[in-house]
């Protein structure tokens, strides 16, 4: 069983790859996806979304980072996933499941499962475009407004060269709506030998279980979950071993939250910095009870002086055997 980490615009970038790749259990991340229009993009947009470009194309603790391009023609798509390999990139992902109206709006994302066809030939295009050695996936959803075409889609991605298929196991529609419809991916599973992915409300151990049982699916594809349980992957990979793993407490939590803010206080501008905490609260409360209270005391917080030190009297009355955090 192999776990990679997805691809989620605006929330898992270079920084959150780092952090939860040293956790353990992740054995590939995909970037957030660089947009392609007609042009081919210099260099530094690539190294903007990815930064590992500069290591080898790996998180620093070693996990292989794939750049995932968005776009509906397949002449740009290709040239672009060339330069993306010139520049180191270990594999390139492609994306056709994004569900969001902006993004489909622009002849892209999700809305290209309209036209397996097209699909196809972006998948043929960028795999011509892509040395051999480079593997070339991409991913998908079950369909746009359902699940019609699903299957056209994806013999075409099989037809075209791909090295791995990722399937989330919904239509656009279905948005993030639960359930997954782990079971639609098995019908995947029995007509094309290419590797596939399940993706889509595994929020645990068991339903990992439960979701590669249902899709026939090794392989998985963590996103909310890992950022909800930032140890999900270690634990996942854990229950399949058979062997003893412990959950992180909550102090463990506070502390990476801590670094994660400090590392954002030197990428961001001082307005921008405490966003991304606040952001990765808002997933964490969802496991973590006390993730609640620590978002309630820095919601209003925008100087990064108040933040840091709201998170320092957190862990302060952690250490103290406090259950509630400092009121902002």
């Amino acid at each position: 069983m192999r776990l990679i980490l997805a691809p989620m615009e605006g929330v898992i970038d270079a920084t959150m790859r780092a952090i939860l790749t040293e956790l353990g259990g992740i054995d590939r991340c995909v970037t957030e996806f660089v947009r392609v229009n007609q042009l081919l993009l210099p260099p530094r947009v690539f190294r903007r979304l990815c930064p590992e470009l500069d290591s080898a194309g790996r998180t620093p603790s070693g996990v292989p980072v794939y750049v995932q391009l968005l776009g509906g023609h397949p002449a740009p798509m290709a040239d672009n996933a060339a330069r993306c390999a010139e520049l180191g990139a270990p594999g390139i992902d492609l994306n056709f499941g994004c569900p969001a109206k902006t993004v489909n709006k622009s002849d892209g994302g999700a809305i290209l499962l309209r036209e397996p066809e097209r699909v196809g030939a972006i998948v043929a295009a960028v795999r011509r475009a892509v040395p051999s050695a480079i593997p070339v996936t991409a991913k998908i959803r079950l369909g746009f407004e359902d699940r019609s075409q699903f299957l056209d889609n994806v013999l075409a991605i099989a037809a075209a060269g791909a090295d791995e298929l990722a399937i989330h196991a919904r239509t656009r529609r279905d948005g993030y709506q639960p359930p997954a419809w782990w079971d639609e991916i098995a019908r995947a599973v029995a007509e094309v030998s290419l590797p596939i992915v399940a993706n889509g409300e595994i929020w645990s151990p068991e339903d990992a279980r439960r979701c590669q049982l249902a899709s026939h699916c090794q392989d998985l594809m963590l996103g909310r979950g890992a950022l909800c349980r930032p140890d999900l992957p270690r634990l996942v990979q854990a229950d399949r071993d058979g062997a003893p793993a412990q959950p992180l407490a909550w102090r463990e939590i506070a502390v990476i939250l801590q670094y994660f803010f400090q590392r954002k206080r030197a990428e961001c501008e001082p307005r921008h910095c405490a966003g991304p905490v606040k952001q990765w609260l808002g997933y964490l409360r969802h496991h973590y009870p006390e993730a609640a209270q620590l978002f309630a005391a820095i919601k209003r917080l925008t100087d990064p002086v108040a933040v840091s030190a709201a998170l320092d009297a957190h862990l302060a009355l952690l250490d103290r055997g406090q259950d509630q955090p400092a009121a902002a």
